[in-house]
């Protein structure tokens, strides 16, 4: 027989690696006399991603621990969420959801059948519930529930009252799967605040709430279905793993906002134990760290190259999702994959009349590649006395060269090290004998003398983070932006500066996942 775990051991197994408990004297108290019940929701939305191997971690902890744990596929959810989910594809992408997470528990050794599997309309229609949620719409203000869903549903100018509702469903979730903890993202904060405020007025019991942090994607913001570039998808092939894994943000002795460390903390080491850096013989050999913070702390030193990291996370990654890809290659789960996610460019177009001179191709902000640079080194242009050339960091393995004349308004040394905007998919061009890949965005005055300043991004930003326009969070950018069609230029006539210093297009503002994008004097100005 195994060894069997005392409180304080089941304890730091449900809690090791999260960033905060809400209920620790009640999850303490609980493991004293009995094994902990608790639950783990996903709203069938987006296509899962490796992301998701975070929670599948922690759920094994939990197993390990004792715990009874259900897993919630809120299909229901997913269509109050600013209708993610059509309602004609959620009953396939629950489909879709529950295989793949299967597939992923079974891939890291987890039993299904110690799980218990439940989708919300299982009971979340039925007559009790449906009271439940009138009763706590009478005590629950709009404020309330607006600010408990700020940071999980979809955001938009005029919200829709389904979006409202989330909240309060997902409070009343609790009580409904009878469990004493509901683990999620720290993202999901406000509604586990939420619930432990409005389910006692029902007569319910206030629950205990495990959060773990929010890891990293691959370009240095949270990792999300809707950004392509920050994620690696489970059915992706090696060789995608190889490229996206190639151009992740992972810069020397950088330990901020590295996705590639983050996913080797959160997932690798917990269900390994251990971790092994892959690495010719001339540069040391393979070495094996059983201590994360060791490894972190050499990365940290450069005595772990970022090549050696992603090509040792290629290696276990791929380990990981072999068997989710097995298990989706075949006929009815390739054609399960195909319904519950069509590909829009091959969805019919509805049939339109032809306009002269009409342009088949929308303009719209989403286009541009926009991200955030970090200027790396600022030198004077050999063979132009007002040009200089930028060394700039954008979240790829080498940095962008960008031949501007910014140099002209800000001190060279204040630009060394700046964070700044640049646009990624315009074509290079020579500029006096040097390719410029990139474009500075700054703000510009309209009067005389011009004053220019470098456009500035919210606090804690990264290099590579996508930058993007309100409500056009999920658009494709074009891999290259062609001159002759002057994409850019049509988008440009309406970039300008409020009178609140924020860039704006159309009155809509420049933001990244942590903010909006500023200037520091330039109301009213422009962008260019």
């Amino acid at each position: 027989m195994g060894h069997e775990l005392t409180a304080e051991e089941k304890y730091h197994l449900i809690t090791r690696n999260l960033q905060e408990v809400l209920g620790e004297d009640k999850l303490k108290a609980i493991l004293n006399e009995r094994e902990l019940k608790i639950y783990w929701g996903t709203a069938t939305t987006g296509k899962p991603h490796i992301a998701y191997f975070v929670p599948m971690s922690k759920i094994a902890d939990f197993l390990k621990a004792g715990c009874e744990v259900t897993i919630l596929f809120a299909d229901l959810h997913a269509y109050l969420d600013n209708m993610k989910a059509p309602w004609e594809l959620l009953e396939l992408r629950t489909q879709y959801y529950e295989n793949v997470i299967k597939a992923m528990l079974e891939s890291i050794g987890v039993p299904l059948e110690k799980l218990t599997f439940i989708r919300g309309t299982d009971y979340q229609l039925s007559k009790e519930y449906t009271l439940d949620v009138y009763r706590l719409s009478s005590v629950v203000t709009q404020h309330d529930a607006k600010k408990a869903g700020a940071e999980v549903v979809k955001q938009v100018e005029h919200p829709l009252l389904s979006g409202l509702l989330y909240p309060g469903l997902q409070a009343l979730d609790e009580e409904y799967l009878k469990v004493d903890a509901q683990f999620g993202g720290v993202d999901q904060r406000k509604i586990f605040t939420f619930a432990e405020k409005y389910l006692p007025s029902l007569g319910y019991a206030k629950r205990i709430h495990l959060m773990n942090p929010m890891v990293p994607g691959l370009t240095g913001s949270k990792m999300s279905s809707s950004e392509e570039e920050s994620k690696i998808d489970l059915l992706d092939r090696k060789e995608d793993v190889k490229k996206k894994l190639k151009k992740a943000f992972c810069e020397p002795g950088n330990v901020e906002n590295n996705g590639v460390l983050s996913f080797i903390k959160h997932v690798l080491f917990p269900l390994r134990s251990e971790f092994v850096i892959l690495r010719d013989e001339k540069w040391g050999g393979n070495k094996t760290y059983t201590d994360y913070e060791d490894l972190e702390k050499e990365f940290a030193e450069q005595a772990v190259h970022p090549g050696d990291l992603k090509n040792s996370v290629e290696v276990a990654l791929n380990k990981l999702l072999e068997p989710v890809r097995q298990k989706f290659n075949n006929p009815q789960m390739k054609k399960l994959a195909s319904c519950a996610y069509p590909d829009p460019s091959k969805a019919k177009p509805a049939a339109k009349i032809p306009q002269k001179n009409s342009d088949p191709e929308e303009v719209v902000p989403s286009r541009v590649d926009l991200r955030i640079g970090k200027v790396l080194s600022v030198d004077k242009h050999p063979d132009a006395d007002t040009l200089y050339v930028e060394k700039i960091d954008v979240g790829e393995p080498e940095p962008r060269t960008v031949v501007s004349g910014l140099v002209q308004f800000v001190k060279q040394e204040e630009l060394q090290d700046r964070l700044v905007v640049v646009v990624c998919n315009m074509r290079p061009q020579k500029m006096r004998g040097i390719e410029s890949q990139a474009m500075l965005l700054c703000a510009a005055s309209t009067g005389e003398p011009c004053q220019i300043e470098p456009l500035d991004p919210p606090a804690g930003s990264c290099p590579g983070e996508r930058v993007f326009v309100e409500g056009y969070e999920s658009g494709q950018a074009d891999e290259e932006l062609k001159p002759k069609k002057k994409v850019f230029e049509k988008l440009q006539a309406d970039f300008l500066i409020s009178e609140d210093l924020v860039a704006q297009w159309k009155g809509k503002a420049f933001m990244t996942k942590l903010g909006k994008l500023t200037c520091k004097t330039l109301k009213g100005g422009t962008i260019r």
